[in-house]
């Protein structure tokens, strides 16, 4: 695992790269998309600490 800076700058430099690759009505519709897959993940994380504190 990488220290938390270094993510962030390599997240960073990422979406630079990208951004600089896409008009604006793509970068819109990819950020959405990504948006979208933290969320599902967000809930699909929330749901195993709920089964993992809820098991019988």
């Amino acid at each position: 695992m990488v220290c938390p800076e270094t993510l962030a700058a390599s997240v960073a430099a990422l979406a630079i790269t990208i951004a600089n690759e896409l008009d604006d009505d793509e970068l819109a519709v990819l950020s959405a998309i990504f948006m979208q897959l933290g969320d599902t993940l967000d809930t699909i994380l929330a749901q195993r600490e709920y089964i993992d504190k809820h098991k019988c």
